[in-house]
């Protein structure tokens, strides 16, 4: 079927929507933090039913990924990209008047549907607009930055957001910018049109239920830890049923997630790398905002505004892409990108009680946000390295998917890593032990994301090209065998 053609050409006009809409999803995973103290005493929750705010989205938002970006390959990208969009926006809304804890965390849930749907078909329908060259390296480095950008730039917002307004005002803020995008969409994104075939419905399935498994033992880790039973049970049936998601996937005739895809050293490593360096910076996140407002005393808004260093960098240098995609091989930035945010990460496990902000924080994380800006572009174009058409949706969805779990199983091990600090002397001193602990923990995953990088995509990369503009715009194709 023949895509319908949107109305008109406009590639500011396609790049803002579809970034917008990223942005919009990627906030609502930080912009909580900073203001679950004033949820929590708002909606008087439990430090269990707390954690579920957050957790319920990323449970459904990491299960349900792979299964959003096939039915975009087989319903119409932008027709499934508009559909995410109405489920998140209504479930913000409803999250925004939340008169007890259950409803709120429900609507998170649902967001994470949403979510799951949107992020896939942002990323497919990125690479679909923009032709081989110059506009498609653009779009996709801007499409990285965004990655990194939405994160640091949640806490800021969300610490405004509750310190000037209320909590509320970080879900609520999500309404108009979705109903403009839903309103735009239709008249700036072409549609993919339909694909004919059979949906995966049991690789669907196992898919969804072996990571949703998975990332629910992962979460379960904070507050059980890793020997508790259920931790154990979920984590080994999410291994389980991954595997028989494979053996599936291994005789489907149109599989929801393509094995070829894992036939390139360079997208294998670009999954795996993106797993372990999400997995270190929501451990940098999550432990960075305790420790200025527990150690160094800052209020939400303070404590969301200590972030700006590293958002002003990531911001900054993720503009140069571009410019090194007709320089360099795209695997340079990325080592460079990773070995940056190493040192930044490792410098700031070093920070205790004694630490003021600007040595001990605000210049560490401006090395950790220059790092964020060169990794993430190359993480993502990588990610869908020579992947043919009809399997753009499964790359995006893989990416998305290494992505969010790699930021649920990263947030696991520095809790449980943190966890194994005794308690000794002051509150605030045991806490800032425990970051630096965790911390710690995110650079051994960096050092391991480092080696990953350096022995499956370099290679490989080095080999391919001699300039890196062609291949981010759109990578050449490794030899892969034929199915």
């Amino acid at each position: 079927m023949k895509p319908e053609p949107a109305t008109a050409p406009h590639p500011a006009a396609i790049l803002a929507i579809i970034l917008v809409s990223y942005f919009m999803i990627l906030l609502d995973n930080s912009v909580i933090f900073t203001a679950l103290p004033s949820l929590q005493a708002d909606l008087r929750l439990s430090t269990g039913e707390l954690s579920w705010v957050q957790d319920a989205y990323t449970l459904v938002f990491g299960g349900l990924l792979l299964l959003g970006a096939r039915a975009g390959d087989l319903l119409g990208r932008r027709r499934v990209f508009v559909f995410g969009l109405v489920v998140f926006s209504l479930a913000s809304l409803l999250i925004g008047l939340a008169p007890a804890g259950w409803w709120a965390i429900a609507g998170r849930a649902v967001q994470g549907i949403g979510a799951a749907i949107v992020a896939p078909a942002s990323l497919s329908l990125l690479t679909a607009s923009f032709p081989e060259g110059r506009e498609r390296t653009r779009a996709v480095a801007l499409y990285g930055a965004t990655a990194g950008i939405g994160a640091s730039l949640g806490l800021v917002i969300g610490g405004a957001l509750a310190h000037w307004i209320s909590w509320r005002a970080g879900f609520f803020v999500n309404v108009p910018i979705g109903a403009a995008m839903i309103a735009l969409a239709p008249r700036f994104l072409a549609e993919s049109g339909r694909t004919r075939g059979r949906f995966d419905l049991f690789g669907a399935l196992s898919a969804t239920l072996g990571v949703g498994a998975l990332v629910f033992g992962i979460i379960n880790t904070a507050d059980a830890g890793w020997a508790s039973p259920v931790t154990v049970t979920a984590v080994t049936a999410g291994i389980v049923l991954l595997v028989v998601f494979v053996l599936i996937e291994r005789k489907a005739a149109q599989p929801i997630m393509p094995l070829r895809l894992f036939a390139s050293r360079r997208r294998t490593g670009a999954y795996v790398a993106r797993f372990l360096y999400l997995g270190a910076m929501i451990a940098f996140f999550f432990f960075t905002t305790q420790f200025l407002q527990e150690v160094l005393g800052f209020d939400p808004l303070q404590a969301g505004m200590g972030f700006l260093p590293m958002t002003a960098v990531n911001f900054a240098v993720a503009m140069t892409i571009p410019r090194l995609a007709s320089r360099m091989p795209g695997s340079i930035p990325l080592v460079a990108g990773i070995l940056i945010t190493l040192a930044g990460m490792f410098w700031l496990s070093r920070a205790g009680i004694d630490s003021g902000y600007l040595a001990g924080v605000a210049l560490p994380m401006v090395l950790i946000g220059a790092g964020q800006g060169l990794a993430f572009a190359p993480l993502t174009s990588f990610g869908i390295t020579g992947a043919p058409a009809a399997d753009a949706g499964a790359a995006s969805g893989l990416v998305n998917t290494f992505h969010q779990v790699g930021t649920c199983l990263g947030l696991g091990i520095a809790v449980a890593a943190a966890a194994t600090v005794p308690a000794t002397g002051s509150a605030v001193a045991h806490l800032a032990a425990q970051v630096s602990v965790a911390l710690t923990t995110g650079s051994i995953l960096l050092l391991v994301a480092l080696v990953v990088t350096a022995a499956l995509i370099l290679p490989p990369d080095l080999a391919a090209r001699r300039t890196w503009a062609p291949r981010m715009a759109a990578p050449a194709p490794e030899a892969e065998p034929a199915r």
